[in-house]
Parts: structure tokens; C-alpha cells; sequence
């Protein structure tokens, strides 16, 4: 009952995450990027300790397939996971597990994987790499909002989607964007507000960290 993707925008070098569920607070559990490393999704019976395992893996110079498979053979339990992983080069991988409850699916576009599990049809992967894919004068998180969008449109989940999150990473160790819905009757919507408000911000808010000086404001 989760929908979610790693997208990589090769014009200025980010990568993010976007996901959505039917529970509370699923940012804090599903998606972990890095800058310049790429980015590990885990989710179904989700295993948060996946994603940094993922990333460690990815820093080393482990391909994306590469980490998939370390990642699979960590876990005794993989057949409750499902797993998408993104490399430094876009690259991606995913893996269903045997337990993994449909319907299911996973799709890869150029420098994108969208997957999701206990979901509506097994048309919203597709739904939201299209989306991703036909965006690409869009910065990142836009894309991903719009891919959240699609797979929305195209069915979603069984049930009503109670949280989401969207997580870019540029150049700094912090986040270029890290926006999450918690808990909300329409959590798409809801992170769609969240990001509107937040776009014309972005900019400045990194600027305020590095060159404080520079920066524009009063605070």
C-alpha cells in the first residue's frame, strides 16, 4: 500500500524521492538519497535500515544492480521487501519479494524508477514514470510531485493515502527540499500546497547556509 520513485535530474546533477501511503508518517521511513550517490526506496514491510545500508553500498562503487543484490542477500526477510535502488549515474534496479502483495509493479525510464505495491491496478507505476519522463524542462521536485500526481489519477492505493514526502538532494549535505505530509485526509493535495509554497523559497534557503551574507531577508 505504498507508491514511490527515485528520479535524477542530469541538467544540474539532483536526485530526489517521492512517496505516498495509506499510514502515518511515511517519509521517515521509505526514501534515502545522497548527494551525487543516488538514492534506495524501501517499502512494503518496510526495513528503514535498508536505506543507509543501500547508500553505503552506493558510495563504495556499487552499481545500482550491484547494491540490489548485496541489499537482498543483507536481509533474511527480503521476501516482505520491495526495493528500488538509483546510482550515481542514474542507473536503476528493483526487486519484489516473494511476499510482496499486489497488485504490483515497478517501471524504469531514463534516469527515473517508479514502483508500488497493494496498489489500485497495476497501471500506476507507468502512470508516474510517464509523468516524470514528459517533464523533464521541470526542476526535480516538481517532476516527482507531478509523478505522485499521475499515479494518483491513475488509481493510487486501495485505500485513501494518509502521508507523503518529497526529498531532493543537490550539492550540500543537507536537503534541497524535504517536505513531508504526516498525516492528512488528502496527502498528495496536501504535499502539492507544500511544494507550491516552497519552490520560490529553495534558492534562498540554501544561500542563507552557505554565503549568510548573501543572503536576502531579515532572518
Amino acid at each position: 500500500m505504498t507508491y514511490s520513485l527515485l528520479g535524477h535530474c542530469a541538467r544540474t546533477g539532483q536526485f530526489g524521492a517521492a512517496v505516498t501511503t495509506s499510514s502515518i508518517a511515511v517519509g521517515s521511513r521509505v526514501s534515502h538519497v545522497a548527494p551525487r550517490i543516488g538514492g534506495v526506496l524501501t517499502q512494503h514491510r518496510t526495513d528503514p535500515r535498508l536505506g543507509p545500508r543501500g547508500l553505503e553500498l552506493l558510495r563504495s562503487g556499487c552499481s545500482a544492480e550491484e547494491t540490489m543484490a548485496a541489499l537482498v542477500a543483507s536481509t533474511p526477510h527480503h521476501k516482505w521487501r520491495q526495493l528500488a535502488v538509483m546510482d550515481a549515474h542514474g542507473r536503476t534496479a528493483h526487486f519484489h519479494g516473494a511476499a510482496v502483495k499486489p497488485a504490483l509493479g515497478a517501471v524504469h525510464v531514463t534516469n527515473c524508477v517508479a514502483m508500488g505495491n497493494i496498489l489500485a491496478n497495476d497501471r500506476v507505476p507507468g502512470a508516474m514514470a510517464e509523468a516524470f519522463a514528459q517533464s523533464a524542462d521541470q526542476p526535480l521536485a516538481e517532476r516527482l510531485v507531478r509523478a505522485m500526481e499521475a499515479g494518483e489519477a491513475a488509481g493510487g492505493e486501495g485505500k485513501p493515502v494518509l502521508s507523503a514526502a518529497l526529498l531532493v538532494m543537490e550539492r550540500e549535505v543537507f536537503p534541497l527540499v524535504d517536505l513531508r505530509v504526516d498525516l492528512a485526509p488528502e496527502a498528495i493535495s496536501a504535499l502539492r500546497t507544500l511544494w507550491n509554497a516552497y519552490a520560490p523559497l529553495v534558492e534562498e534557503f540554501v544561500t542563507r547556509a552557505v554565503d549568510p551574507d548573501g543572503a536576502p531577508g531579515v532572518i
